[in-house]
C-alpha cells in the first residue's frame, strides 16, 4: 500500500507544539484566539444552522451531524461544537496538542475523537463529515491546493466546510506579523510567514479547483479601541472566513 502523501510543513507543525500547554489560558500565547473565538462561533454556527436546517436556540442543534475540526489545537472550537451536540473529531498534525485536548474535555465532561492525524491520512481511510471546519490552517500547509483537495474528500456530498485564514497585502502584514507578533507579543516572532498568507479570491479559486462551491465569505475584524472582534460583509483585509459547500 502506497504512503499516503501529506501537505504538513514540519517547521510549521514544531511551533506550535512548542506552544501546546497554554491553549486554554485566555492571557498566554493564544489569547488572540480566544478573544476572536466568541467572533468565529457566531459565524461558524449561524453557517452550519442555515445550511443544515437548525434551530440554534434549541438545546443540542447540530445533533446527528458528524463533523472534523482540522488543526483542532487544544479544542477551543471542538468543545463549543460537540456541546451543541455534534459528534466531533478533533485532528492535529501536531501530537503534542492532543493531551491538552484531551484533558480538557474530558475535565468539561464532553466526548471528543481527537486524533494524531492529517487530513490526506483521513482522507485516504475514506472518513466522511457533514462538517468540516478549517480554521486558520491552510496558511501553515506546504501545498494548500492538495490539502483543500484532501478537506473536500473528507466531506460528504452536501457538506459544508468553513475555512478562514489571513488576506494578503500590507495591512495584513502589518497586522498580523508586526502588531501581533512584535508589538503585542501575543504570538512568538516567525507564527505566521507572510508570504503563505492567501487572499480571498486567491482561496475561492482553490476551492474551486478542489471541487467546492464557496457560498459565503466575511471579515473578521479587531477594534483596537474597543479590543473586539466582530463580523463585516466589506473588511476582509486582514483576517477572513469562507463558507463552501460540496455538491450533492
Amino acid at each position: 500500500m502506497q504512503a499516503h502523501q501529506s501537505t504538513v510543513d514540519p517547521a510549521e507543525i514544531a511551533k506550535f507544539e512548542a506552544m501546546a500547554a497554554e491553549w486554554w489560558d485566555p492571557n498566554g500565547k493564544f489569547k488572540p484566539l480566544h478573544m476572536l473565538n466568541p467572533c468565529r462561533l457566531d459565524y461558524i454556527t449561524r453557517q452550519i444552522a442555515g445550511e443544515f436546517g437548525r434551530d440554534l436556540t434549541s438545546q443540542t442543534p447540530f445533533e446527528g451531524l458528524r463533523l472534523l475540526d482540522i488543526g483542532c489545537g487544544g479544542g477551543l472550537l471542538s468543545e463549543p461544537m460537540a456541546r451543541l451536540g455534534a459528534t466531533v473529531v478533533g485532528a492535529d498534525a501536531a501530537e503534542g496538542n492532543l493531551p491538552v485536548a484531551r484533558i480538557h474535555a474530558a475535565q468539561s465532561g464532553l466526548e471528543i475523537d481527537y486524533r494524531h492525524v492529517t487530513a490526506e491520512a483521513l482522507a485516504e481511510a475514506g472518513e466522511q463529515f457533514d462538517v468540516v471546519l478549517n480554521m486558520e490552517v491552510v496558511e501553515h500547509v506546504a501545498d494548500p491546493q492538495s490539502y483543500l483537495s484532501a478537506t473536500q474528500a473528507l466531506l460528504k456530498p452536501g457538506g459544508l466546510q468553513i475555512c478562514s485564514t489571513i488576506n494578503r497585502n500590507a495591512k495584513s502584514y502589518a497586522m498580523a506579523i508586526v502588531g501581533a507578533e512584535v508589538i503585542m507579543r501575543w504570538l512568538p516572532r516567525g507564527t505566521h510567514v507572510w508570504a503563505k498568507f492567501i487572499t480571498p479570491d486567491e482561496l475561492f479559486e482553490l476551492l474551486r479547483k478542489a471541487g467546492l462551491t464557496p457560498v459565503d465569505r466575511k471579515g473578521f475584524v479587531f477594534n483596537p479601541i474597543t479590543w473586539s472582534w466582530s463580523i463585516s460583509d466589506r473588511d476582509l483585509s486582514v483576517n477572513y472566513v469562507t463558507a463552501s459547500t460540496k455538491p450533492r
